[in-house]
């Protein structure tokens, strides 16, 4: 364990020296981040969003009869509306563990070892 934080702390060492290498994995991860589409649903798909890798909603989708259920009936406009956030919250928690992913794939990549995971839990 103590080991892995010294390589670490080597490979950040290292990395300084070099921040060329550390600025082009800053700008592939996002780049990835900008590109990254997540999908997140509810009511078994009645409601679907899609989120990119900054958390910005994209697009949002509603089955056809929960729409027009809402135009008449109170009860479903509440259901729509909790499975509105039910998708977005879905979408976003998807495109948060993707993004850490991808910063521990990068980190991994630059012998930082397991500091990439460390760092991707900022975002949870």
């Amino acid at each position: 364990m103590f080991g892995d934080k010294l390589k670490a702390m080597q490979a950040i060492g290292s990395l300084m020296k070099n921040k060329e290498q550390l600025s082009e994995a800053g700008e592939r991860i996002k780049a990835k981040i900008e590109a990254m589409r997540v999908e997140g649903e509810a009511g078994g798909g009645a409601c679907r969003a899609v989120v990119n890798g900054k958390m910005k909603l994209l697009d949002l989708t509603m089955d056809p009869a929960l729409l027009a259920g809402m135009a008449v009936d109170e009860k479903t406009r509440d259901l729509a509306t909790s499975l509105i956030k039910d998708a977005i919250n879905d979408a976003t928690e998807k495109a948060q563990r993707r993004v850490q992913e991808e910063i521990s794939k990068e980190a991994e990549d630059l012998g930082l070892g397991d500091l990439g995971g460390q760092l991707g839990g900022f975002l949870s």
